[in-house]
């Protein structure tokens, strides 16, 4: 049992943190054979001998697992608002393996590294900025984040940044489209675990 002795008592009507919190953690663990997987079978393109890619801004394309890649980002945030720092940080360490199994064979090392770093880099910046302001602590960490995996994940994947515009963007997108539901992890979560 997770012992939240500081958190104020579930809100009447919304979901308890720690339901939420586990959850997330699922989720965030799913979300990383799904990337693995949608960079070489799911786009509106595949490059020969490279990923398949996905359209996010005009003109600009990236590989189509960013989109699972800025969810995790945040779904790891969440973990962290709802069950704390130990299961955050036991997420990053399982999410980190899970990517070593799953990864193509090509992108093992690329996969590995960059979603430890990015995982950890925002680690960094929400955890501090969390307690007082969550929506600042969920956008800055996630780009931080974002710009970190994509920066590490291209140089060792492909070396070549080519995709890093793409990369950026799309994931953007997905935090972008998470940003109303901090508004309801503040509701449900209203001090950090």
């Amino acid at each position: 049992m997770i012992a939240l002795a500081h958190r104020l008592p579930p809100q009447p009507g919304l979901p308890d943190p720690r339901l939420v919190g586990a959850v997330a953690f699922l989720l965030f663990l799913g979300s990383i054979p799904l990337a693995g997987w949608m960079i070489y079978h799911v786009g509106t393109s595949c490059i020969p001998n490279g990923p398949c890619v996905i359209p996010v801004a005009p003109g600009i394309e990236a590989p189509s697992g960013v989109l699972q890649v800025g969810v995790a980002i945040v779904l790891r945030d969440v973990v962290q608002r709802c069950l704390g720092k130990a299961w955050s940080l036991a997420a990053i360490a399982l999410g980190s393996a899970a990517t070593l199994l799953v990864a193509p064979g090509d992108l093992v090392v690329a996969s590995g590294t960059a979603f430890l770093l990015s995982e950890l880099a925002d680690f960094a910046v929400y955890t501090p900025l969390q307690r007082n302001h969550l929506l600042l602590a969920v956008m800055s960490s996630s780009v931080v984040a974002l710009v970190v995996d994509s920066l590490v994940f291209l140089s060792l994947a492909f070396g070549s940044l080519e995709f890093l515009p793409g990369q950026v963007i799309g994931k953007l997108w997905a935090v972008l489209i998470a940003v109303p539901l901090v508004r309801v992890l503040r509701r449900v979560a209203p001090t950090p675990a």
